[in-house]
């Protein structure tokens, strides 16, 4: 099924006018929409039997909340929680919804969204387009799924960088009783000056209005983008540790296009195109990322590695890297729904080759011990 959708359905889905990525995208979440219905309990069952995979294995407990495996779709597919009954099926271990912000948002002017086939990624510039807290706080009210749900919160393009924190803070406290754990966003490229928040004078007001609010009721995780130097890194570490994060997302997009096979997109050079590029160019950094936090932490920090992931092999090196869990996006639109099944088909063979008990043991362990 996964060759039937490579070789016949995806090159009918990426070519002529009709195959506007926005475009197809929107008519997706239409169909999801309304597979996530009460009334398609039936037909929801049937994606079931297809796609999901269940092993002991791979499930492991973190904060509390029950992973039955470490595949999780990414922020930025179900932007505003239309489908959290239907995504499971797909055989998710966890859904993270948004990226939401306080106030509804149209995002950028399109064409904002851009596939590199050649590189097998995707560049966008979308903005944080979403329909805003209170929407997706009524939408989650009918969540049916037993799956964890993260919710990823943004800053809302009209609120002013001083004002962030209670921006942020306001997002948090509309969703905070309906979602599992929350992610606050610093690292979009698509939001004038958001990356700036992540320097730690910016980043530490945000913070600590969360968790002033949270008190430690729910995991917060904060999502890095993969440009940071290492010291970068290494600062925003300890303030997590300061601010008792429980976990990292290491990587959102990229703002670097050294490397790249696509050099034109619309007539213009790929260097004039604003946006954040996803999928296998990030993927080396985003392990590389993984590996700094783990090193700096010793493994205390939980990390969700995501950054171009299309295989086993990919997911296995982030694990073994350090990442407890793995999110996927842009890999599941190249690869197709029987992608999820796949992977965890080819990490429990690897736990299996590699003498490992369970998943948990193998996070981290392509670091020395030490003792």
């Amino acid at each position: 099924m996964s060759d039937l959708y490579r070789s016949i359905l995806r090159p009918v889905l990426f070519s002529g006018v009709k195959a506007d990525p926005e475009f197809l995208h929107s008519q997706v979440m239409r169909s999801l929409s309304w597979l996530n219905s009460p009334q398609q309990t039936w037909l929801r069952s049937q994606l079931n039997r297809l796609y999901r995979y269940e092993s002991p294995q791979l499930s492991q407990t973190l904060w509390g909340l029950n992973f039955p495996n470490p595949i999780g779709l990414a922020a930025g597919f179900d932007k505003d929680g239309v489908a959290t009954n239907v995504l499971p099926s797909f055989g998710f271990g966890h859904i993270e919804v948004g990226t939401v912000t306080f106030y509804a948002q149209s995002g950028n002017p399109q064409p904002r969204l851009f596939r590199l086939v050649e590189d097998l990624a995707v560049l966008n510039r979308m903005g944080f387009n979403n329909q805003g807290a209170e929407a997706l706080q009524a939408r989650l009210q009918n969540r049916m799924t037993g799956i964890p749900i993260g919710i990823n919160l943004g800053k809302s393009k009209i609120t002013p960088l001083e004002s962030a924190a209670e921006d942020y803070l306001g997002s948090f406290r509309l969703l905070k009783s309906l979602g599992d754990y929350f992610v606050v966003n610093v690292s979009s490229p698509n939001t004038p000056g958001l990356r700036s928040l992540q320097a730690t004078d910016q980043l530490e007001p945000i913070l600590s209005a969360l968790q002033t609010e949270n008190q430690s009721e729910k995991p917060l995780l904060i999502k890095i983008a993969p440009d940071l130097e290492a010291e970068d890194i290494s600062a925003i570490v300890k303030l997590a540790q300061q601010y008792r994060l429980d976990g990292i997302i290491a990587t959102n997009t990229t703002i670097r296009r050294d490397g790249l096979k696509t050099q034109m997109i619309r007539g213009k050079s790929i260097q004039e195109e604003a946006g954040g590029i996803s999928g296998a160019p990030v993927k080396a950094r985003s392990t590389e990322v993984i590996r700094l936090i783990w090193q700096q932490t010793q493994g205390s920090l939980p990390i969700i590695g995501v950054g171009g992931v299309f295989s086993a092999e990919d997911a296995w090196e982030k694990i073994t890297a350090g990442a407890s869990l793995i999110q996927i996006y842009t890999g599941w639109i190249y690869e197709g729904p029987t992608m999820v099944k796949r992977i965890l088909q080819g990490l429990e063979e690897k736990l299996q080759r590699s003498g490992f008990d369970d998943l948990t043991s193998a996070i981290g362990s392509a670091h020395p011990v030490t003792r």
